[in-house]
């Protein structure tokens, strides 16, 4: 009989940046410990991106209804639950549990090894994939440099075709994003001095609660609201990449494509997507008033393939 593959969960809520800072971790769990079972337990439409890398075997969405009852102390759960949970050897989590209520159900029904991580990271600790995978060291895994640090998702290989450059203009936080019409002048100004680009636009459903109005940017090619595996395929098409302090900077970076990224009240030290290849233009003192088009666009045409 086939001896059947220990199991590993990695429970992993947050956004889509929180996610892919995540990934460097779930990928030093699934090299260090090959030949087991890897799972994702998180938000439907993030956690595929695990299974995309080639991180993850399998994914389980925490909006099941029978979820609920690991966060209520004492509350007795699903039997099917609670088998799923017993067939992990091992439980990564990076859920919030400050009272321990999730830590006390899983005690409570027998599960033996739980490693609890931060679901945040702190200022002055370093990288966020770095204070993300730190708590693996109790179990004898540790990041190298470099390896850390290189892409997530295969480019395409090169071929003869027109530069295509792709613009995020948002983020999931207003406060991290530059004006909109200092980026329809970027636009313009790349337009104007490499017309040959081709200009693709990427929006979400922030950008139209945002109000970005897409006839304000005149781009080969818009993409919106594009499942996250999806987008992966999408932009390892692409030779740069424009945006914000986002997650779909994130991805862009995991995807191996050079970026230009634009930082205001956060710390790029951090937040930055730590992929070789990318180029970080923060605002003085964080404040978007002093990032003005004047500056970005020279930074802009100097990195441009």
């Amino acid at each position: 009989m086939e001896r059947q593959k220990p199991r590993i969960l990695v429970i992993r809520g947050g956004a889509i940046g929180d996610f892919i800072l995540t990934l460097p971790a779930i990928r030093l769990i699934r090299e260090t410990l090959s030949g087991c079972h890897v799972e994702i337990l998180g938000y439907p439409g993030i956690m595929e991106l695990a299974v995309k890398a080639g991180l993850a075997d399998s994914v389980r969405s925490l909006e099941h209804r029978s979820m609920a009852l690991l966060f209520a102390k004492g509350a007795p759960l699903d039997p099917a639950l609670v088998e799923y949970l017993l067939s992990f050897k091992v439980i990564v989590s990076y859920l919030f549990d400050p009272d321990g209520v999730l830590r006390g159900q899983l005690e409570v029904i027998g599960v033996k090894t739980l490693l609890e991580c931060p679901h945040s990271v702190k200022p002055g600790k370093g990288h966020a994939a770095m204070q993300l995978a730190k708590p693996l060291e109790k179990l004898a895994m540790y990041l190298d440099e470099p390896d850390w640090r290189t892409p997530l998702f295969a480019r395409a290989e090169a071929a003869s075709k027109p530069i295509r450059i792709a613009l995020h203009l948002g983020s999931g936080s207003t406060h991290k994003n530059w004006a909109l019409e200092n980026w329809q002048a970027v636009t313009a100004a790349l337009q104007q001095q490499r017309p040959e680009l081709e200009l693709v636009l990427i929006t979400g459903e922030a950008e139209l609660e945002r109000g970005v109005s897409v006839s304000g940017f005149k781009t080969t090619e818009h993409w919106h609201a594009l499942p996250l595996p999806e987008l992966a395929d999408r932009l390892v098409t692409c030779d740069f990449f424009l945006g914000h302090d986002s997650g779909i900077s994130h991805l862009a970076s995991a995807c191996g494509v050079p970026c230009l990224l634009l930082f205001g009240p956060t710390n790029p030290d951090i937040w930055a997507p730590p992929q070789q290849g990318v180029s970080v233009i923060r605002a003085e003192k964080g404040d978007w008033e002093q990032l003005t088009p004047e500056k970005v666009i020279p930074a802009v045409m100097e990195r441009l393939p």
